[in-house]
C-alpha cells in the first residue's frame, strides 16, 4: 500500500517525538521512582513511531488500520508516563507539558486517519 500521508511526514514527527522524550529523560534524575516511568515512556514513544512506520508499509487496509490503533495506544500510554514523572518531577513541568500537548495532537492525528480509513 505504501506511504499515505507524503505531504504532511507524520513519520519524521513521531521520530522527532520520541527524540524528544528521550532527550527529556536523559536529564531527569534516576531513583526508585523515576527510573520505573523513564523506561517504560521511552519504549511507549518509540512504539508510537514504529508501529507509524509499519502502517504505512502495510500490505493491506485491515493491517494498516491496526498498526494505527497501537501507535494511538501506544501515545496514549505515553501521555500517561509523561504525568506521573510531572507529578514527581515538579521542575521539569515546563519540558513536560509541550510533549504532553504533542502526543495529545498524535492521537488526534491517528484517530482522524483512522476514521477515515474505515
Amino acid at each position: 500500500m505504501g506511504k499515505r500521508y507524503h505531504n504532511f511526514d507524520l513519520e519524521e514527527r513521531t521520530y522527532n517525538f520520541a527524540r524528544s522524550v528521550s532527550f527529556l529523560c536523559k536529564r531527569i534524575p534516576l531513583n526508585v521512582i523515576n527510573s520505573p516511568y523513564i523506561s517504560q515512556v521511552i519504549r511507549s514513544s518509540n512504539s508510537c513511531a514504529a508501529n507509524y512506520i509499519e502502517a504505512n508499509e502495510s500490505c493491506s487496509k485491515k493491517d494498516f488500520i491496526y498498526r494505527l490503533r497501537i501507535s494511538r495506544k501506544e501515545t496514549k500510554e505515553t501521555i500517561l508516563h509523561l504525568r506521573l514523572i510531572q507529578a514527581n518531577n515538579k521542575s521539569f513541568q515546563d519540558r513536560i507539558s509541550p510533549l504532553i500537548n504533542e502526543a495529545t495532537e498524535l492521537i488526534k492525528i491517528f484517530s482522524t486517519i483512522i476514521n477515515k480509513s474505515l
